[in-house]
């Protein structure tokens, strides 16, 4: 498979990847080039970003959540119809989850051996640049780092003396030098970028991204940089490898490989029987990531497209998925509409099988606390949430499922990863919870995943081609639901 691509990485968060990357998504795509964009790691507010520079969906790549057979086959068939691909990475080049760098952007970029491209802040720096990029060339055995994008430079003597040093002591091109840029085009907040959804700029801040990328970098070299990236491999359709892993060929250990786990022994129920499945998207909660929704397709669902801002009524549906998001910027619209609000406590007192992720969750406990205002929510958990100054929870997580429930089974071990401000508080009373966690934070003394009739409720975001039991079982429980069976638990 011929593919043009590159990775833009950083020395660290905040070096200027994510300008370089926007921009340069929406010069190529100026350019009639038909790009798909990529993000690795987790990130949902990144990843919308660059699927709004590109005008095409962006796929999250990560080492943690897949194994290597499941990513290459992601990034090949989403990729598969496209002039080129460009990956934007995560913190630093080679900073991973551990001193060897696992699931490190470096990592990455052998796995799917795609040249790399480096964006350095050179503030109140000259030979030092150098310096380091031979260290990072040196560093890691396997990664091409064919560019460097000097970024934050202060003047033309600065950026002639950067450019000279690095020419003189690697041969690294030097693609182009970015200025100090006083007023972002794109706002930031404490979750990073702000999201579209806030911001009703977005093309034009994306325009003015491009231009200040196609001014100042030599975009027509980065393209001769990504069409010299090597051939890859053929691989298979990504949902064939899914598929395969979840009927337990080849299954091993979860702990080695999060990809790999045999699906449940589940009652049969009709293939025939097509559940409604809906999932709210709007202002408040969106961030799905396409392949969850895509999981449940494959599994035999329909999906039903909600919003939990809007009064309008909803059609009837068979299970309920609520994504994470934003619910502390809506909260006045949440609040205000009762009708919903207890329509989604009536679903959940009827034992509809409701999944729910971080904003999600929010949105299902009794009430939301922001400095001194409290807004009710749906009270389907007998819990609150808080808002913080900082964040409660950020990172990876392993979990084992210690409850049974319609979607885990009893045991197996659970991959995913958490970033909230929020923290829950439990007023009395002892809740049911669905995880234990290894590795994360959780609600609170490594617990996670509330549990209340056939609703599962964490801050946990899962990804569904590392967790494939996940959409059958939910689209089973929706079955069941539906034809006025009892839910099973996963098995």
């Amino acid at each position: 498979m011929t593919l043009p691509r590159l990775i833009i990485a950083g020395l660290s968060g905040g070096t200027g990847k994510t300008i370089t990357s926007l921009g340069t998504t929406r010069a190529w795509s100026r350019k009639g080039l038909c790009i798909k964009p990529f993000k690795k790691g987790p990130d949902y507010i990144d990843a919308k970003w660059l699927a709004l520079a590109a005008q095409n969906p962006c796929t999250n790549l990560d080492p943690y959540l897949l194994d290597n057979a499941t990513l290459n086959a992601l990034f090949a068939t989403t990729a598969t119809g496209y002039d080129g691909a460009l990956i934007e990475g995560n913190r630093g080049l080679f900073d991973g989850k551990d001193v060897t760098g696992t699931c490190s952007t470096a990592e990455l970029a052998r796995i799917i051996n795609t040249p790399v491209i480096l964006a350095m802040d050179c503030t109140k720096m000259t030979r030092t640049a150098a310096a380091i990029l031979t260290g990072m060339l040196n560093f890691e055995e396997g990664v091409h780092i064919a560019g460097v994008v000097l970024n934050r430079t202060a003047t033309d003597r600065h950026r002639s003396i950067l450019r000279q040093t690095i020419e003189h002591y690697t041969d690294v091109p030097v693609l182009g030098c970015l200025p100090k840029i006083k007023n972002n085009p794109i706002p930031e907040r404490h979750m990073g970028l702000i999201s579209n959804a806030e911001y009703e700029g977005t093309n034009s801040a994306l325009e003015q991204v491009a231009n200040i990328i196609e001014e100042h970098l030599d975009v027509e070299k980065m393209w001769e940089i990504a069409s010299s990236a090597p051939k890859l491999p053929e691989q298979p359709n990504v949902w064939d490898v899914v598929e395969k892993v979840s009927t337990g060929a080849n299954a091993t250990s979860k702990v080695d490989s999060p990809c790999t786990t045999t699906m449940p022994n589940c009652p049969e129920v009709d293939p025939t029987i097509t559940p409604r499945i809906g999932y709210v998207h709007d202002d408040a909660l969106w961030f799905y990531y396409d392949e969850n929704l895509q999981a449940l397709q494959h599994a035999g669902a329909q999906l039903i497209r909600l919003s939990i801002t809007s009064d309008k009524d909803w059609p009837e549906i068979d299970a309920l998925y609520l994504g994470g998001g934003f619910p502390e910027t809506m909260h006045e619209s949440i609040t205000a509409n009762k009708k919903i609000c207890e329509h989604v406590r009536a679903l959940a007192e009827n034992e509809m099988p409701i999944y729910a992720e971080c904003g999600g969750f929010m949105y299902l406990c009794k009430a939301l606390i922001q400095d001194s205002a409290t807004s009710p929510m749906t009270g389907v958990l007998p819990v609150q949430t808080q808002l913080c100054k900082r964040p409660q929870g950020l990172g990876y997580i392993d979990a084992e499922v210690i409850e049974p429930n319609p979607y885990h089974p009893l045991g197996s071990v659970v991959r995913g990863h958490e970033f909230h401000y929020s923290k829950c508080i439990v007023d009395n009373g002892q809740p049911t919870f669905g995880f234990r966690m290894s590795k994360g934070f959780g609600m609170g003394e490594r617990l996670d995943g509330l549990i209340y009739k056939n609703v599962f409720a964490s801050y946990t975001h899962l990804f569904a081609l590392g967790e494939p039991h996940w959409a059958v079982n939910f689209v089973r429980a929706a079955k069941e639901f539906k034809t006025g069976n009892p839910v099973s638990i996963a098995k």
